[in-house]
């Protein structure tokens, strides 16, 4: 899930080398909305937080040739349930790590570098040459906030990897299929029908041989994919709030991609 210019990820606009030499004074300030967040209706995750992620959102895999994990947070593009449209939550939920991590990450700065830096967004308005917020440098040396800030990324970088190789797993047991959700709402004549993702097969579990099964069981694979098939019910919960919030689809509108990360 680490990115590589010059395709950016997810909510990144931009991606500058934290140095204290070009960034002495640079602090970095929170803030109590994401507007980023507003219009982001599907967030990757990490094996690691399947668990937390699943009491909240529907946790698919998007499709194409390196599929990866996501959290929705909304059923139709542009559409975020959790949050208002500046970016203030509306309610208690879990906040992924991939947001937490925002405006931050690990990055290589030529493709032939081994070795990842620290970066940031100057776009963010997160981090800048502030009179407030925790100062990154201290006397030409990181800062306690940099190297918590350094932690974190490292850490996620290493739930990434897990993640990636998760993900093969399930790739090698080809136990991935194409979803599909058909919701019915009372007042409509057709039922909406969402695709454009993937998940586990429910029916290639029931059919899996006893040792693969012992096996995934064993090395943690097996919980992680009870907590993505527990998680999809919260799919037609999120459709419900769209309509609440009048962020629903039309009526008589065509079939909506879910997952188009």
């Amino acid at each position: 899930m680490a990115s590589q210019a010059p395709q950016l990820p997810l909510f990144y606009n931009n991606l500058e080398p934290l140095s204290s030499s070009a960034h002495p004074n640079y602090r970095t300030r929170s803030a109590d909305a994401a507007p980023f967040l507003a219009q982001a209706h599907a967030i990757p995750i990490t094996v690691d937080e399947f668990v937390a992620a699943q009491r909240f959102y529907p946790i698919v895999f998007s499709v194409g040739d390196n599929p990866v994990p996501l959290a929705l947070m909304g059923l139709n593009e542009g559409v975020n349930v959790f949050v208002d449209d500046q970016g203030k939550l509306l309610g208690e939920t879990y906040i992924p790590a991939y947001i937490r991590r925002y405006p931050f990450m690990l990055a290589r700065l030529r493709p032939e570098a081994e070795e990842l830096s620290l970066c940031f967004d100057p776009t963010s308005g997160l981090v800048g040459d502030f009179e407030e917020g925790q100062p990154l440098f201290d006397n030409g040396q990181t800062s306690e906030t940099t190297n918590n800030i350094l932690k974190f990324c490292e850490e996620f970088e290493l739930s990434a990897q897990r993640t990636n190789q998760f993900m093969k797993e399930l790739t090698d047991l080809d136990l991935l299929i194409d979803g599909e959700v058909s919701i019915q709402p009372g007042d409509a004549a057709q039922p909406f029908i969402y695709r454009g993702f993937r998940m586990v097969g429910e029916e290639k579990m029931r059919d899996m041989r006893g040792d693969t099964l012992r096996k995934i069981n064993q090395n943690g694979i097996l919980h992680l994919v009870m907590a993505h098939l527990f998680s999809m019910p919260h799919v037609r919960e999120i459709f419900a709030k769209q309509v609440q919030q009048g962020k629903g689809p039309q009526l008589g509108a065509a079939a909506p991609a879910l997952a188009d990360a």
